[in-house]
């Protein structure tokens, strides 16, 4: 295959498993949790390359889920205890953030480990970066990781569909029935932060966080059920990764932060047009209902 579309599958693939992901926190009114996680994956990369000396995909992906699940799990402690969620995330978000950076500029600093590649990414290298497995051809390793994520997110999503819906929109009916709430909540939070490392090293955080919040948040006004709306963001987060490359090449500019902003304008318009939470299609309602004197 050729160079623009190794971006494009990749991209489409970053659409895809963070957009499904994306979905519960949106519902769980978490969406700033992944903007925490998205982040602090970084601290469980840097950790997992001073413990392994090496950037094998692998290791990364351990090392970042054991980060996203300690930020969850931290943030669960303070707002527990009486803290506010939001002041919980942005005291744990920013302490294993800069914690991170630290390290990578004490230890790490001659390797491919940087804040602004961390941050942006580099999604026009992905091409390059290939992998073999046994008599398959060479394909790029975020494609090889991306791919991978995306299978164990359907397997996790289809095994525990019914958990996963119930915890989300009625925890306590779920911990009646003997659903273990808090082991589902961290399964996701897991799978959350696997599928940021995986996305992480081609087009960096803010294209993660991007991917992660908007296409749930516009499949969310456009529909009820929660089925469609992971469809419904996970075609959201393939057009925008489209949409935004060729926007990118047509205006020289970033391709990550190209697609991060197609993805804003796609909830712009849809938080204006959906056709019933839409702010105009509320207004028209409201006109078009006959008053009684």
């Amino acid at each position: 295959m050729n160079y623009e579309l190794w971006i494009l599958i990749v991209g489409s693939l970053v659409g895809v498993n963070c957009g499904i992901t994306g979905c519960f926190l949106i519902l769980r009114k978490l969406a700033m949790l992944a903007d925490a996680i998205s982040h602090t994956v970084l601290l469980g990369i840097v950790a997992a390359f001073l413990v392994s000396q090496s950037m094998n995909g692998f290791y990364m992906l351990i090392g970042a889920a054991a980060v996203g699940l300690l930020t969850a799990f931290f943030v669960q402690l303070l707002h527990s205890s009486g803290i506010q969620e939001d002041a919980s995330i942005g005291v744990v978000f920013t302490f294993l953030f800069a914690v991170g950076v630290i390290l990578i500029t004490i230890f790490a600093d001659n390797v491919h480990l940087d804040v602004d590649h961390a941050l942006m990414g580099e999604i026009t290298f992905v091409p390059w970066d290939l992998v073999k497995i046994g008599f398959l051809p060479e394909v790029p390793k975020a494609f090889l990781m991306l791919g991978t994520v995306f299978i164990i997110n359907l397997i996790f999503i289809l095994l525990f569909y019914k958990e996963l819906k119930i915890t989300t929109f009625d925890p306590q009916m779920a911990a009646a029935i003997g659903i273990p709430v808090l082991l589902i909540h961290y399964l996701l939070m897991g799978m959350v932060s696997v599928t940021t490392v995986a996305s992480f090293d081609s087009v960096g955080a803010i294209l993660v966080v991007a991917m992660l919040i908007a296409p749930g948040a516009s499949a969310y006004l456009l529909t009820d059920k929660l089925s469609v709306m992971l469809v419904l963001s996970a075609v959201i987060g393939v057009f925008s990764a489209i949409i935004g490359y060729y926007a990118a090449s047509w205006l020289d500019v970033s391709i990550s932060g190209s697609m991060a902003t197609v993805n804003g304008l796609i909830f712009f318009v849809v938080f204006l047009f959906a056709p019933r939470k839409g702010i105009i299609s509320k207004k028209l309602s409201v006109n078009s209902t006959p008053h009684q004197s």
